[in-house]
């Protein structure tokens, strides 16, 4: 396959960051998903941690994984599969990528189609180890006009050793999104990406903070992620100063109590 000038390679590389601590709990549910359907999508704004638990899962999901970060530029066919294509070769070489860039270039207007089917065909030819795609942003490309007839066809088609994921900061549009009464596809929503007290408790331990500290914090950040992982990271934040206040107050009410008489003789 012949790189353009113009290809970003960072794209299709999967996030050096680890994850500070990890989500059992969510890592469990992509992996049911992955058994049970083709496709899921992780929905939610920014900040709720949807890469990091994509990245987190890509390094625990016992398969090869291939990523890709959307861009809004990326809203032509041609350069959309472009790059999907190259981050599925460096798992699977054999996957012949002019072969279907060259559909992209048809007039008919099936070609979203053709070109879904075209890598459908190549993913069950080309088998080799079970392979993760994650297709992260895919929400800055939906209104492309390729858009739904290309995931309609493709998703609907994958081979089972081949499992999508996809993150997005809104809801796949209707025609995608009637997949999930087909059994074809998972939604993982924003209220789940929420910390829980015990992994808001777990990530603070990291930082060598208390459980006290990561009670307060999350009754703050209502457990979304970025803030609470900011809250827990950044010493100076208000939040934590405040928190080291409480904290204080509460041990300084407890040792100036008067002591308890010895009565034993």
């Amino acid at each position: 396959m012949k790189i353009e000038g113009h290809f970003i390679h960072e794209k299709i590389a999967i996030p050096a960051a680890t994850a500070r601590t990890t989500r059992l709990r969510l890592l469990k549910l992509l992996a049911e998903n992955v058994g049970s359907a083709n496709a899921t999508v992780v929905n939610g704004r920014a900040g709720t941690g949807k890469t990091a638990l994509a990245a987190d899962f890509a390094r625990h999901a016992g398969r090869s994984v291939s990523w890709y970060k959307v861009d809004a530029a990326d809203n032509d066919l041609h350069l959309f599969l472009e790059y999907l294509v190259a981050s599925i070769r460096l798992q699977r070489p054999l996957i012949d990528a002019n072969r279907l860039l060259d559909l992209t270039d048809s007039i008919e207007s099936d070609r979203a189609e053709l070109v879904a089917e075209g890598l459908v065909y190549q993913l069950t030819d080309a088998k080799s180890e079970a392979l993760l795609i994650v297709i992260e942003d895919l929400h800055l490309v939906y209104d492309a006009d390729w858009v739904i007839p290309f995931f309609r066809r493709f998703l609907p088609l994958l081979p089972a050793d081949v499992h999508v994921l996809i993150t997005c900061r809104s809801l796949p549009p209707t025609p995608l999104w009637r997949l999930r009464s087909k059994q074809m596809l998972r939604v993982v929503e924003e209220s789940e990406l929420a910390f829980t007290i015990d992994e808001a408790t777990a990530l603070f331990e990291t930082y060598g903070l208390s459980e006290e500290h990561a009670r307060i914090a999350w009754s703050q950040t209502n457990g979304r992620a970025a803030t609470i992982s900011e809250f827990a990271a950044t010493p100076g934040r208000a939040g934590r100063a405040m928190a080291d206040t409480i904290l204080s107050l509460k041990n300084s009410r407890f040792t100036s109590l008067p002591q308890t008489p010895d009565f034993q003789t």
